[in-house]
This record gives C-alpha cells, structure tokens and sequence, in this order.
C-alpha cells in the first residue's frame, strides 16, 4: 500500500499540495492546455485557467460538461485527438 499524508496517496497529494507556479512560467513553447468545465477532481479554475493565464504562449481549450480524464471519456476523446491534431499542425 502507498505511503500517504495526510490520509491520500502520495501522488495526489504532491499534486495537491505543490505550486506549480516557476515551472509553468518557464513554458517556452506554444502550449495547449484542455479541459472540462465539470472537472469535479481538479477544478478548472485554480488548473487549467490558472495555468493558460501563466504560461506565455498557451491556449485554453473549454470542453462544456468535460469531466475530469477527458481524453479517456468516450463523449470527449474524438475531440479532443482532433483538437490536439488541429494544434499540433500550426
């Protein structure tokens, strides 16, 4: 079994519980960032806005009623290959 702190897995908790702040602003590439405005693990607001707002050259891509894992959810996952296709291309 994993080791925790504070009651959750390792993984999610460094997740949790770390600021991401330095690395994402030393992104130097163009940079996709997609995500579902129902994401109830991970909150679209303090992740993916938080993270478009911080990295210099980074799109949002807004999946209406996304959850969370959405290039794993089968409503999802056709959109978002085209879309990261789409931006792979330019």
């Amino acid at each position: 079994m994993a080791q925790t702190i504070e009651g959750g897995p390792r993984c999610v908790d460094a997740v949790a519980y770390t600021d991401f702040t330095d690395d994402l602003k030393e992104f130097d590439i163009p940079t996709l960032v997609v995500h579902g405005d129902d994401d109830q693990v991970v909150p679209i607001g303090a992740t993916g806005r938080k993270s478009t707002e911080i990295i210099a050259d980074a799109e949002l891509k807004v999946y209406e009623g996304g959850s969370h894992g959405i290039a794993m959810v089968s409503d999802d996952k056709e959109r978002f290959n085209k879309d990261l296709i789409e931006f792979l291309r330019r």
